[in-house]
């Protein structure tokens, strides 16, 4: 067995016990299903989804429907969460609503873009290997857990608050994070449609005041998400709070950001122009 087949038959395990006890963690205080916490069976759903689909993706060795799932697996659970928790008010409605706006959004451009593409190249070395190919699976069930747990806890907590001023604010937030990873996701489209544009990197638009806008974007409108949930979280259900905290970590320090910054360095790397362009533009956070 490769080192690299047997660091993810490891692996495999951890991120069960991980997920494990994020469900436990978040149930505390939530609804239940026939002596089941609601919010364990939406966490054991996402990775359900994932493992269901990773069969016919294996066979045919197609990374194709992998965005497509994530989005699914986000509006299915959140669907579930509502139908069956309990008492369920404006700001579970609210929650909802946003993720679900979010993940229809996120998955049709995703798909649309691997569509055009006809591949992601991140998925070559991967796809062979069944233990490797089902950890990346595995991993986005993590994700879909992690990323909505805030929301998914407000959702499916028996302890309810009425609209306030946090809901307010981070309304507003996810409204301006959406905002800016549309613009930015349709400038770069527009930008990579353009013939002229071949071989040559955006840095117009919001791509002129940071070299990851629809990023910041996305670490935005999380916040926002995590900023109306946080008056329903109680005891153990504070975990969900390192919701942005991941997206934030996941994007700036493992497969975001940088996997982004090392493709570009490596087909760019060295011309003027795209040197000059990273000394004045800042990675994230756009200059004003």
């Amino acid at each position: 067995m490769k080192t690299t087949d047997r660091n993810a038959l490891i692996t495999f395990p951890v991120l069960i016990l991980i997920g494990i006890l994020v469900a436990l963690a978040g149930s505390q205080g939530g609804a239940s299903i026939a002596g089941i916490p609601l919010f364990a069976m939406s966490v054991g759903l996402a990775f359900l989804i994932q493992w269901l689909v990773f069969i016919p993706a294996y066979l045919l060795q197609t990374e194709k429907f992998f965005d497509l799932t994530g989005s699914i697996t986000y509006i299915s659970v959140t669907i579930i969460a509502v139908l069956f928790s309990t008492g369920i008010d404006v700001r579970s409605i609210l929650l909802a609503a946003l993720v679900m706006i979010w993940a229809i959004r996120l998955g049709s451009f995703l798909f649309g873009r691997i569509q055009k593409a006809g591949k992601d190249d991140r998925f070559d070395e991967i796809k062979p290997s069944f233990v490797r190919f089902l950890n990346v699976w595995t991993i986005q069930g993590l994700w879909v857990t992690f990323t909505m747990a805030a929301a998914l806890v407000a959702i499916t907590t028996t302890t309810r608050k009425e609209l306030d001023v946090f809901a307010i604010i981070g309304f507003l937030l996810w409204v301006f994070g959406f905002a800016i990873e549309i613009v930015a996701d349709s400038q770069k489209s527009r930008f990579n449609a353009n013939p002229d544009n071949k071989g040559k990197f955006i840095q117009t638009g919001l791509w002129s005041r940071s070299r990851h806008p629809n990023y910041f974007g996305e670490i935005i409108l999380w916040v926002g998400v995590a900023v109306i949930a946080l008056p329903a979280l109680q005891g153990w259900q504070w975990v969900a709070m390192i919701s942005p905290v991941f997206v934030t970590l996941l994007l700036t320090r493992v497969s975001g950001v940088p996997l982004l910054e090392k493709k570009a360095d490596k087909k760019w790397g060295g011309q003027d122009d795209y040197e000059s362009y990273k000394k004045r533009t800042p990675v994230l956070i756009p200059r004003l």
